[in-house]
């Protein structure tokens, strides 16, 4: 466990004025029988660092014998990065993989040149009522990588750094920041942390990385004297220096990187810098060249026509 730096800038400063890019509103979208909100990609912006698609999961609250039941389905060119702040999803892939994820714990599922795994609620929290909440972001791989052999990794809650200060409270997830670094892989100039503040908290983010944005999941907060509320995406202008004020409890969840190695093509849940690619993963997918999720293998999610 760590220290955040002392240096905290001072709220309204001149160096955070002006400092945000873009403000983005989640929109709301169905998977598994549940609403997520879905920050990335959107109109104004398509990605922040390798970051590419960002969801917010719940919270929701499931009745006795219901739950999360997203079937096996495929993806290529990115990276599955799921962190969980309540409940429980079991994974299941490709590879072989299955297990739980549980809150503060990491899944990171490399794509590479495909992979498809099944996201559900198991049996046993399914007999009682449990709620879901969390986030799944995408990141895109580089294209040093986007054919690479897939991969999967799971990073339980005692493996990711720590880092804590006055009313501050931040988890590493991936990448480096505030001076300490995460054992997660990534082959990509990245950070990715969830930041829990307490009211009149005040947490720095310095210009480590060109493209660096903040995801508000709770509470409400104060940047340069402007307030946000909760459900929402702040982009911020590169080289700035970034002071955020808790004006309540507040969740955050802090990402970014450096820009991606050119744009991306997006479609379902495919990404790639090839729209050959995405086409020829289309056809794989529907010709059923895809592995079996060993456990899995009833249902899947057929190709959207």
């Amino acid at each position: 466990m760590s220290k955040l730096p002392d240096h905290d800038p001072i709220p309204g400063d001149a160096f955070s004025c002006d400092a945000i890019e873009h403000v983005i509103v989640p929109r709301a979208r169905d998977i598994g029988g549940f609403e997520v909100r879905r920050a990335l990609p959107s109109a104004r912006k398509q990605m922040v660092g390798p970051f590419i698609f960002f969801d917010q999961m719940g919270p929701a609250e499931f009745l006795l014998g219901t739950g999360m039941d997203v079937r096996p389905h495929p993806h290529i060119g990115l990276a599955t990065v799921t962190y969980l702040f309540q409940g429980e999803i079991w994974h299941r892939d490709s590879l072989g993989s299955s297990l739980p994820i549980r809150p503060g714990e990491l899944n990171l599922m490399s794509a590479g040149s495909g992979i498809v795994h099944s996201e559900r609620t198991s049996a046993e929290v399914r007999a009682h009522q449990h709620e879901l909440y969390g986030i799944q972001a995408w990141a895109a791989l580089p294209k040093s990588h986007e054919e690479g052999a897939p991969t999967f990794a799971h990073h339980g809650v005692d493996e990711l750094p720590r880092i804590t200060g006055e009313g501050k409270r931040v988890r590493l997830v991936m990448g480096e920041l505030y001076g300490q670094r995460s054992p997660v892989e990534f082959p990509h100039p990245s950070f990715y942390a969830e930041a829990v503040l307490a009211p009149g908290a005040v947490l720095p983010l310095d210009p480590d990385y060109d493209e660096r944005a903040v995801y508000i999941v709770s509470g409400e907060i104060d940047i340069a004297g402007d307030r946000f509320d909760a459900g929402r995406l702040l982009v911020f202008r590169p080289g700035d220096r970034i002071s955020i004020l808790a004006l309540s409890n507040a969740r955050l969840m802090l990402l970014g990187g450096e820009p991606m190695d050119g744009p991306r093509h997006i479609w379902w849940n495919f990404v790639s810098s090839s729209q050959d690619r995405i086409n020829a993963a289309k056809a794989d997918w529907k010709a059923k060249r895809f592995g079996p999720v060993p456990g899995d293998t009833e249902e899947f999610i057929p190709l959207p026509e």
